[in-house]
């Protein structure tokens, strides 16, 4: 029987399946298929559209759709299948098994603003949050309990090879789990986590170790544990306390099974639950930073620096305890490789909750501006309007009330912080001469490739040239969200006009002079074409310029 998994991409508030991402639920469907001896062929989304793959689809027994958006973003490496592609597809498939899962198994939603909605769609089984278990009963008529660690284990080792198929391979980052649910007891206004998992439970370490061993003899080797609403939580629910040694056990084992890693990162934390626990989570935090790679983030999901939004979405943190733990994390993982921070706090911000006023706006504002003119570093700052989701506290408040939401007073202030804020902090993260190490090409626009590395929340650099392969580039400027760079080595008796006019003090004129003048036999004939120029030495200096 043959069976196909159709990646429509997944973006929850703990997991992440757009390109070059490959979420868990993808994996471990392919490894319960296995189980049932299914012959697996993974399709994307973007496969299917880019290379009319449509009128294929009904030659498959059964037809697995994943997808479905839940926090909103702006994508780069792929487009989430839209409600009207999710019909087309089982429109086709009519006469196969059509089985969906993923958030959109519980709602459809695509854009913030909105309020996400339940459909009637036409499929034999809507498959549930937890697939592995859902899948598995479905399959085999069985009745496995939720949340079985071992099923899951299984699922995830069979299930690595699909990974082979993705049209990206092998420039993939693998989504991880740690845990499911909130370590909390009561839960933010909007959030869909603990709908989808209603209580906290950490995955045994040996079993995520076994998962990421297999991934990596199936050739990944990026890795990031997203698949966590607080991944400083992590057996949490076993200790009562943020537990160090398990992270120590974590990390050393990844390194002695999977010493080839290339990437090696993470994604949510509480701040809240940093300040809460300082002592553990110091501990863990410099564990983090000594086993991860450069770039790493921690995504705060702080939403809210107004104390009204903050009391009246159970959102459970205050300004004070983001401060304090958006320091520690700068002390402990400010520490700089290739110019490039480990290990750095990211914020979020989420617009049209619960008691928002234009003071919101403004109070978000100062705490930003009073992060940045303390000198403390922020790797991004995502800024959002909420999708108010079914089975949410929120959700139910807007079928008695309606939520007040100022759209242009939104745009003006996102564009303050654009331009005010993180201008100013990308130029902090990633000063002129930093360097980015394998970025991988994503599209290209005019004379400029735009490329990205592989990781959590990876900057996008416009790399001055065409651009093919993954390469290391130098930081040469900046945007308020984006920076660009050229490729290493820069040899200045190769690099091409474009190239030449990038580099800072250089322009148009010097350029022309560089490329007339060439070739050069020593950097000292360099600096007498643009005149003995400190600026230029300093400049060139500043990006590792050589002439040979």
């Amino acid at each position: 029987m043959k069976a196909l998994i159709l990646d429509g991409y997944v973006d929850e508030p703990a997991a992440l399946g757009v390109p070059p991402y490959v979420s868990h639920y993808v994996r471990y469907a392919a490894g319960v298929l296995a189980m049932k001896d299914f012959d697996i062929t993974y399709y994307s989304i973007d496969q299917i559209r880019r290379e009319n793959l449509w009128h294929t689809l009904y030659e498959f027994d059964l037809v697995l759709v994943i997808g479905g958006v839940t926090v909103p973003g702006k994508y780069v490496g792929g487009e989430p299948i839209s409600f009207a592609e999710l019909k087309r597809v089982l429109e086709i498939c009519r006469k196969s098994i059509r089985l969906i899962a993923g958030p959109f198994a519980s709602f459809q939603a695509r854009f913030g603003g909105t309020t996400a909605f339940k459909s009637d769609l036409e499929v034999d089984s809507i498959i549930g949050p937890d697939i592995t278990v859902e899948l598995y009963n479905y399959l085999f008529d069985s009745n496995q309990h939720k949340d079985n660690w071992d099923l899951v284990r299984e699922a995830s080792i069979l299930g690595a090879p699909i990974i082979k198929q993705h049209p990206r391979y092998p420039d993939i980052i693998c989504e991880i789990e740690l845990s499911r649910g909130c370590e909390r007891r009561t839960h933010c206004s909007f959030c869909a986590e603990p709908v989808f998992y209603s209580s906290f439970k950490s995955r045994p370490v040996d079993h995520v170790l076994d998962e990421i061993f297999e991934l990596y003899k199936n050739g990944c080797t990026a890795f990031r544990f997203g698949r966590a609403a607080n991944v400083l939580a992590y057996y949490f629910d076993r200790d009562k306390k943020p537990c160090p040694a398990v992270f120590e056990d974590l990390y050393k084992g990844i390194w002695q099974r999977c010493p080839q890693i290339i990437v090696l990162h993470h994604d949510n934390a509480n701040p809240s639950f940093i300040v809460d626990h300082e002592d553990e989570c110091k501990k863990i935090l410099e564990l983090m930073a000594q086993w991860n790679t450069p770039g790493d983030v921690l995504s705060f999901g702080v939403e809210s620096f107004d104390v009204k939004v903050i009391k009246k979405n159970n959102i459970m943190n205050d300004p004070e305890k983001v401060l304090r733990a958006v320091e520690l994390m700068n002390e402990i993982g400010g520490k700089r490789t290739d110019g490039i921070p480990k290990l750095l706090p990211g914020i979020n911000l989420l617009y049209g909750l619960i008691g928002e006023s234009e003071g919101t706006y403004e109070e978000n504002f100062k705490w930003l501006k009073f992060i940045l003119n303390k000198g403390l570093l922020l790797r991004r700052i995502n800024i959002r309007q909420v999708i108010v989701e079914p089975g949410t506290w929120l959700y139910k408040f807007t079928q008695i009330r309606k939520l007040k939401f100022n759209r242009e007073l939104f745009r003006i202030y996102k564009d303050r912080i654009r331009n005010e804020i993180d201008l100013p902090m990308i130029q902090k993260v990633f000063p002129i001469g930093s360097v980015l190490r394998r970025v991988y090409p994503e599209y290209k626009e005019g004379k400029i490739t735009f490329a990205r590395q592989l990781g959590s929340y990876p900057v996008l650099v416009g790399v001055v040239g065409d651009l093919k392969e993954p390469a290391d580039v130098v930081i040469v400027d900046h945007g308020p969200r984006s920076i660009t760079g050229l490729r290493l080595p820069l040899n200045l008796n190769r690099a091409s006009y474009d190239e030449l006019m990038h580099i800072p003090t250089i322009g148009e004129r010097r350029a022309k002079r560089i490329l007339l003048s060439r070739p050069f036999r020593s950097f000292n004939e360099v600096m007498e074409v643009l005149e003995n120029d400190p600026n230029c030495l300093q400049a060139l200096t500043q990006i590792n310029a050589v002439v040979s």
